[in-house]
């Protein structure tokens, strides 16, 4: 086969999709960086959870959650249709497998706003598809500076999250890159080196096999 019928675009197969898993304390900018990276990646999207809850107001099934009964989410989760799920204050809350499965097979890039346990949890459950990625605020002094903000919680309610957010940098060297957003403009352009570079590993390119099969065939 002549060289130039490998090399061409129409040769190249459809790479598979990531599953890029962000985790921060509450506060160190996570939800912000996703938003930014979406906005700037057309092929990027955000992955939309299953809740028992019920919707509030402004709120779209499908896009901000999938709402469903108790009884099918339970039947779902029995039926192992969840990477992960748990009860939050009497809810339950899942990422369902089969619309990520579905976006990485056609080549989209799925991004997960979730805490630690998610991400292991997504890990197992997939693992040649995760790139995991922690977000570090520069200082506690800073993180509890921007709850303080946000003027939405008590002192008491600030104070737990602090608590919880040394909890959740205790699981930071599980992860796979670390990002400390001391400058957010920066860690933006981190964060999207990140997954340029995932995007680029051989794993995500099953057609490289046929490529190189045809490669050492050529005469």
């Amino acid at each position: 086969m002549p060289a130039s019928h490998l090399s061409g675009p129409a040769f190249r197969g459809q790479r598979r999709g990531l599953m890029l898993v962000l985790s921060s304390p509450s506060g160190a900018g996570k939800t912000t960086l996703s938003r930014r990276l979406i906005a700037a990646n057309p092929d990027l999207i955000l992955s939309v959870s299953s809740t028992t809850r019920a919707a509030r107001p402004g709120e779209v099934n499908g896009e901000d959650y999938y709402f469903v009964s108790e009884k099918d989410f339970l039947r779902q989760a029995e039926n192992d249709e969840f990477y992960e799920y748990a009860r939050v204050f009497g809810n339950y809350y899942g990422t369902p497998k089969a619309p990520v499965e579905e976006a990485l097979s056609v080549g989209r890039d799925v991004v997960f706003d979730v805490d630690w346990q998610g991400g292991r949890a997504l890990a197992a459950g997939s693992p040649e598809d995760c790139v995991k990625v922690f977000i570090l605020p520069p200082s506690l002094k800073l993180l509890r500076d921007r709850l303080t903000k946000r003027a939405q919680d008590s002192d008491e309610v600030i104070e737990s999250r602090m608590a919880r957010a040394k909890a959740e940098i205790e699981h930071w060297h599980e992860y796979d890159y670390v990002i400390v957003n001391d400058d957010f403009s920066e860690a933006l352009e981190r964060l999207s080196l990140i997954l340029h570079a995932e995007r680029l590993r051989r794993i995500r390119h099953p057609w490289l096999e046929g490529f190189v099969e045809a490669l050492m065939d050529e005469r």
